[in-house]
């Protein structure tokens, strides 16, 4: 039996676009693809030994015959390509309906509500690149403490906001009241606080951005684990995901490499349970802004600590590598896409090499943790534990 399951999701690397992309306008996606073929090539020796090749074909990362862990891809059934979508599918989740989206901003009754509980007037309400939004009202905000809410193709409410003109617990708490408002057919999937610094031309967002999701509908994987007395410890966005629920302890990191100097610590601290990490680096500085080369130099810094990783775990323990969507670079659009997501899974005591396949859902993520970790989980998808254990 697996004592410990450690989940890494390197969010938005997608491998190829989904048969129902051209349904989201993301034809042509493939995030770790187009962003090898950019930089002239990926070097991911660590990943390319577990298998990452075999799944996908990508530059500069060649498939192996007998790789380290076991490889495949797993296909979305949940409609819409947002992150919470994502990774409540991969805990067993799935959504029948996509979250609502607000192309043309949000409806004036719910602005007018969310002025007059903050106090405070608001700009911009359409959709935007956050980068960009910042840029362009950045001074006016900080001239007239107006808030700057925006959306985009994700089912997303954003508050930015200047450190200097509002401070961090205000501005969560303005999220909160956000999020208290927009419920029924304007419940968005995240409320996003996007605080940021420094004065016109040079304004930079920090690192104290903070997700308010809609609670789950229901049951995941996460939530059975500790009915049935398995600890949860997320690092990252995790449990801002959940709201929370399914949670044991959570830590809010500000980088990839934060994320996994937070990994190797509990690696070390907890002997049992689940670790659920979220890498976001890849997603919120890189995907969205279309800068490959950052994107490419964030993979390869990331493959060079897998070995500090793999050296932390025993013979009890599971290692998912995995994503909730894509966000290729490389495309027109900053937006996420559509795609299929990658599946490394590796252990010192289970088989290595076997070919997972297409999974049809990334729900068999979450429902291999439950088996191969012994409790009990009603949720959906299909287990490979029998294959690889």
């Amino acid at each position: 039996m697996i004592k410990r399951t450690l989940i890494i999701i390197l969010d938005s690397v997608g491998c190829g676009e989904l048969p129902d992309a051209g349904d989201y306008g993301d034809e042509g996606s493939n995030t770790l693809s187009n962003t090898a073929k950019a930089v002239g090539g990926l070097n991911l020796p660590n990943l390319e030994a577990m298998g990452l090749g075999n799944i996908e074909e990508i530059k500069g990362v060649q498939s192996r015959l007998e790789p380290k862990a076991n490889f495949g891809k797993c296909s979305a059934v949940s409609p819409g390509k947002d992150s919470t979508t994502g990774h409540w599918e991969l805990m067993g989740l799935q959504l029948r309906s996509e979250f609502p989206l607000f192309p043309d901003g949000f409806p004036k009754e719910v602005i007018d509500e969310f002025s007059s509980r903050t106090g405070r007037g608001v700009i911009g309400n359409r959709v935007a690149s956050g980068t960009e939004i910042i840029a362009e009202l950045g001074e006016e905000h900080i001239d007239s403490g107006d808030l700057i809410v925006y959306t985009s193709a994700d089912s997303v409410f954003q508050i930015a906001a200047h450190d200097g003109v509002v401070s961090l617990d205000d501005l969560y708490r303005y999220c909160l009241i956000a999020r208290d408002i927009l419920k029924g057919n304007k419940a968005v999937g995240r409320v996003i606080a996007r605080p940021f610094t420094g004065s016109k031309g040079d304004f930079k967002r920090t690192e104290w951005r903070k997700d308010f999701s809609l609670k789950p509908f229901g049951k995941t994987v996460l939530d059975y684990a500790i009915d049935g007395g398995t600890s949860v410890y997320a690092i990252g966005k995790i449990a801002e995901l959940f709201s929370d629920q399914g949670i044991t302890t959570g830590i809010h990191t500000g980088s990839n490499m934060e994320g996994i100097d937070q990994i190797i610590s509990h690696l070390k601290s907890y002997k049992e349970g689940i670790i659920f990490a979220n890498l976001v680096d890849f997603d919120m500085l890189w995907g969205h802004r279309n800068n490959a080369e950052e994107y490419a130099m964030g993979l390869c810094e990331t493959d060079s600590r897998i070995p500090e990783i793999t050296a932390s775990l025993g013979r009890d323990d599971l290692l998912i590598f995995s994503a909730d969507h894509g966000c290729d670079p490389t495309t027109e659009s900053t937006d996420h896409s559509r795609e299929y997501v990658p599946l490394l899974v590796y252990g010192k005591g289970i088989k290595k090499g076997i070919d997972l396949g297409t999974r049809k859902t990334f729900s068999d993520v979450g429902k291999t943790i439950a088996d191969a970790m012994s409790f009990e989980a009603d949720v959906e998808g299909e287990s490979f534990w029998p294959e690889i254990s």
